[in-house]
C-alpha cells in the first residue's frame, strides 16, 4: 500500500444509480433506490463516503430514474465530503456498461486508473487495496470477488493463484469455485476503448473478452460483503451492520 496514496486524490469514480429499485419495493416507490436509509444514512453515501476517504476526489453518477430527486439530495453531501460529484444522465437504460461510454470524457481524462461500482453493494470497502491490487498486476481491469456458501445462485468467477481470471460460469450445477464478483471494479483507461455508447452488459460483453486476453484480475474481498437490492436482504444487511458496529464498540 506504501506509494500508492499519493496519486489517489487524482482518481474518479463512477456509480451505477440507474436502475428503477423494482426488486426492493415498496422501500422504492417514493425515493429512488440509493437515497433509501441504511444503516441511519442513503445507501450511496456509505459508497461516496468511502471512496472520498481513499482520496477520490470526482464522483460520477449514472442517472436516469428520478434523477433531480438524486442530484437535491446528494449534492448537498458531496459539499460536505468536498467532492465533485457529476450526474451522468441516460436517456435510454445503458446496461452495466454503457455508462462508462456515456462519460468516457471524463473517466478518461487522465491515464489514473477509475473505480466503477454497482450502488446497491455494501461491504467494508477496499478501495486502496484495489488501486495498490490493480497497479501491482499492471493489466487492464479488476473485479472485485467475495465468498459465498451457496455458488449455484450466482455466476462464479473462475481464476488462478495469481488472480487471473480464466472465465465466468453462471450458476454451475457442480462445484467449481465459490466465488462471485461483488460488484466492485477497477479499471485503466483503455478498457474505454472496448465500449461502445449503446446498451452494454460489462459481465457478459466485456468481461469475457477482457479474461481471454489476459487482461482481468480478481481480487479478493476480506470480511463483510452483502447486495442490499433485495428486501430480505437488505434487512440481513442491517442487521449484520449493527452487529458489526455492537461488536466494535466493544459491547458483544
Amino acid at each position: 500500500m506504501c506509494g500508492t496514496d499519493s496519486k489517489l486524490g487524482e482518481m474518479r469514480a463512477l456509480i451505477l444509480v440507474g436502475g428503477y429499485g423494482t426488486r426492493l419495493r415498496p422501500l422504492t416507490l417514493s425515493r429512488p433506490k440509493p437515497l433509501v436509509e441504511f444503516a441511519n444514512k442513503p445507501m450511496l453515501l456509505h459508497q461516496m463516503e468511502a471512496l472520498v476517504e481513499a482520496g477520490v476526489t470526482q464522483i460520477v453518477l449514472a442517472v436516469s430514474y428520478r434523477a433531480e430527486q438524486m442530484e437535491q439530495e446528494l449534492s448537498d453531501e458531496a459539499k460536505k465530503l468536498g467532492v465533485s460529484l457529476v450526474f451522468s444522465h441516460e436517456t435510454e437504460p445503458l446496461g452495466t456498461a454503457g455508462p462508462l461510454a456515456l462519460a468516457k470524457d471524463i473517466l478518461g481524462a487522465s491515464d489514473e486508473p477509475f473505480f466503477v461500482l454497482n450502488s446497491d453493494i455494501i461491504c467494508e470497502f477496499p478501495f486502496k487495496d484495489m488501486v495498490a491490487f490493480h497497479r501491482n498486476h499492471g493489466q487492464e481491469g479488476t473485479i472485485v470477488v467475495t465468498k459465498v456458501e451457496e455458488p449455484s445462485k450466482y455466476g462464479v468467477v473462475v481464476y488462478g493463484e495469481q488472480g487471473r481470471i480464466h472465465s465466468f460460469i453462471e450458476k454451475p450445477q457442480e462445484f467449481v469455485s465459490n466465488k462471485i464478483n461483488a460488484g466492485m471494479y477497477i479499471f485503466s483507461p483503455s478498457v474505454l476503448r472496448r465500449i461502445q455508447l449503446r446498451p452494454t452488459s460489462i459481465e457478459k460483453e466485456v468481461f469475457p473478452d477482457m479474461a481471454c486476453e489476459g487482461q482481468l484480475y480478481a481480487m479478493e474481498l476480506q470480511g463483510f460483503w452483502m447486495d442490499v437490492g433485495q428486501p430480505r436482504d437488505f434487512l440481513t444487511g442491517c442487521q449484520s451492520i449493527d452487529m458489526q458496529l455492537y461488536s466494535a464498540e466493544g459491547l458483544g
